[in-house]
């Protein structure tokens, strides 16, 4: 391990010991290094649009709304090569949500993830894309 100083504003301080009590970190050094983790992963992920990746795809939306169902079991099965695993919950008697595991290039994941949540009456969708492989650790 190599040993580092750095210098943070009292504001930028400030929100590190927050971050620190509410995840419960015993010390910076451990919150530092998980932050830089992971801004580096995002900043592998954001290079490199051809580099492996597994992502996790979380929506909802409004079963009863038109065509809606038909079109989400569409787009999984135009694209089923990326789908690896997809769970399906009844929320309430209107919501579900769906949770999407994906496997493949960052790009072709990222369209994907983006042509899904473009879909009219999908609500509160996200993706967290992961890189995968050597270097990735």
């Amino acid at each position: 391990m190599q040993r580092v100083t750095v210098t943070l504003d009292d504001e930028l301080m400030a929100d590190l010991d927050q971050i620190m009590a509410e995840r419960g970190y015993a010390n910076r050094s451990e919150a530092i290094r998980d932050l830089a983790r992971a801004g580096l992963a995002r900043a592998r992920v954001e290079a490199a649009p051809d580099a492996p990746c597994v992502a996790a795809m979380v929506y909802t939306y409004d079963h009863h709304s038109r065509e809606v169902s038909r079109k989400l079991t569409a787009a999984h099965h135009d694209h089923h090569q990326l789908t690896v695993s997809s769970l399906h919950i009844h929320l309430d008697h209107d919501q579900c949500l769906e949770v999407s595991i994906l496997k493949g290039s960052v790009g072709e994941v990222r369209h994907f993830a983006d042509h899904l949540v473009a879909q009219r009456n999908i609500q509160n969708g996200e993706v967290v894309i992961i890189p995968s492989g050597k270097g990735t650790a």
